[in-house]
Formats: C-alpha cells, structure tokens, sequence
C-alpha cells in the first residue's frame, strides 16, 4: 500500500486516515525527504494518535527549486477535443518551478488573461536520478518514480495559442497547484496505476473524468523518451498530460477551413471572440476541485481545492490579514 506524506511550514507528516504523524527527519526539501524513508516508514508504523489532518495548512509536498516537465496531448480524450487526428508524437515541455503552489492556494489569473484553462495531471515525483541515455522498462519504474501528486497545469491560452509560448503560457505564479498529499508507492503499487481516475470539477460541476487507460504514452515510455535528452534527479516533477474536458477545445472543421485562410492576426481575433461566449473558462471566484484515486482506495492522493482569484483581490486578502 502507498504511504500519503503531507508537508507543512513546521515539517513533514505521514497521513493515516484522517489524522497525521510528524516524520522525525531533517530533511527540508522532497529529494531530501526521499534519502530518509526510514523516517517515513518509522512514522506510518508508528502508534501515535498525531493529529487531525483538517487542522494543518498544506503546502506543495513538491519542494522549489526543481525541474517540472510536462507531456504535451497525452490522453486520446484530449487529442480529439484538440481536433488531432492519427498518430501523435510524443512531445515535452518545461514549466518554471516558481509556477508551483499548494493544493489550497488561490488560482491567480493575470489581468491581462481572459481565457484560464484547467489541465489536472498525475505529477510523478522522480526517487532516483534518471540519466541521459536511460531506457526504462515498466517493472523499472520502481527504481526511478518515487511517488505521485495531483496538479493543475493551469494555461493561460490566448498567450499559448497566439506566441506558440508553452513555457510562458503555462507558468505564471500559482500555475501548477500541487498536492495536498505525495503517495510514496510500493514496487507492487505500480501494478495499479492504469486503474487511477482523474476527476476535475469547477463549481461542483464535473469537467474532466479519465483513468490512465486513456493514455497515449504511458509512465516508463515516456521517462524513457525524455531521457534521450533531459536529465532528472530526485524531486523533480513530470507532469504526465491531461485528459479531455478542458475548456478548449478545437474549431470545428468549416470554421478551421475558413480560418486557415485568414491572416494570423485576424484568425486569432475571431477564434477568440468566439471562445469569449465559452463559460468554462475559468474566472474569479470559481472553485477547482480535483481528486486522483483507484477505485479501491489502495492509491488515493486526496482532494485539491483551488479558488480563483485576480492579483487585485490577493493583495487585498494579504491587507486584511
């Protein structure tokens, strides 16, 4: 069975129902965390009563700085919703890990953004260093994924689709919501992992609904096709796609035609002033609720919830307190 590690400003914890254990470590940081899982195990062995879980503030159990890569279309769901069609190569790319925020932390929508997507991801947490070069079979995963997180990989998409910029699109302040819990696994867990189900909710209202069946590339492969380019080391975060159920989605295929025939400026233009009649987009005050389980509770990595707000209304939450 995993084991969930939830961290706080005063340290790390394991969580055993709905009350937690300090973990007696040192470490600050995750790959820290992970060199000491004799820390882990004596605290989830332990016969403490600790404390309840509701009563700590979580922050990401993804520790900054770090590399965060992302798997670009990577469920079947969302290629469709994207309009692709065939075969689709694999493709990766990074986020700024000052993008990384808590699983309860607001949203923040610059004020230039309009169109906020939602994007929830299985995040795997690397245990062991993945060098260039490495091929990794899936009983490998073991030796190289330590653990799982929920993320959001929120996406600013009017600056996605109009610079060609992932990077930029996809890693504004608050951007990657992380956690609440890390599931450190056990090598028998992996055994499990197609049967995780993704649920992404906005105002109670259930947007995104997958298992990892609907991949394309699946964990080891996908490590794999990384590392014929990109080095990972302990704590680093591989966001591995989202499935479909995102706001955007694509033109249909008259209204694509007819925009392949515009000048690139007024495609844009009309794609979003038709996309500004799409309510999914998310906008202040709504609330991100998403959740990543196996049916049997064997892996669950509990429930992130995020409200979205506008740096106007940050700074005035940090004035009155």
């Amino acid at each position: 069975m995993s084991t969930n590690v939830l961290r706080t400003a005063d340290g790390w914890w394991v969580v055993r129902d709905a009350r937690a254990i300090r973990i007696d470590t040192k470490a600050v940081t995750t790959a820290e965390l992970l060199a000491d899982r004799a820390a882990v195990r004596e605290a989830a062995a332990s016969g403490e009563a600790g404390t309840p879980v509701t009563g700590l503030a979580a922050l990401s159990p993804v520790t900054t700085p770090c590399r965060v890569v992302a798997q670009m279309v990577n469920y079947r769901s969302h290629a469709r919703d994207s309009g692709f069609t065939g075969d689709i190569p694999p493709a990766f790319f990074r986020k700024a890990s000052g993008s990384v925020s808590g699983p309860h932390e607001s949203v923040i929508r610059p004020q230039h953004v309009k169109f906020l997507d939602y994007e929830i991801e299985l995040g795997l947490v690397m245990g062991a260093s993945l060098p260039v070069g490495t091929v990794v079979e899936e009983p490998d995963l073991p030796d190289y994924v330590a653990g799982l997180v929920i993320t959001n990989d929120v996406s600013a998409r009017e600056v996605q689709l109009t610079k060609t910029q992932f990077y930029e699109s996809k890693s504004y302040p608050t951007f990657t919501p992380t956690g609440p819990y890390l599931a450190l696994l056990e090598p028998e867990d992996f055994a499990h992992l197609l049967d995780l189900r993704l649920k992404l909710s906005v105002n109670g209202d259930l947007r995104q609904d997958r298992t990892l069946a609907d991949m394309i590339v699946r964990p080891a492969q996908a490590l794999t096709l990384l590392a014929r380019f990109q080095t990972l080391e302990p704590g680093d975060l591989l966001l591995t796609g989202t499935p479909g159920g995102t706001a955007l989605k694509a033109p249909a295929k008259v209204v694509e035609k007819i925009g392949a025939l515009l000048p690139p400026a007024l495609k844009w233009k009309a794609f979003f002033k038709s996309q500004a009649k799409n309510p999914h987009y998310l906008s202040p005050g709504d609330l991100i609720t998403m959740t990543i389980a196996t049916p049997d509770g064997r892996i669950d990595l509990g429930e992130q919830r995020t409200p979205v707000t506008t740096p106007h209304d940050r700074r005035r939450m940090t004035e009155a307190h």
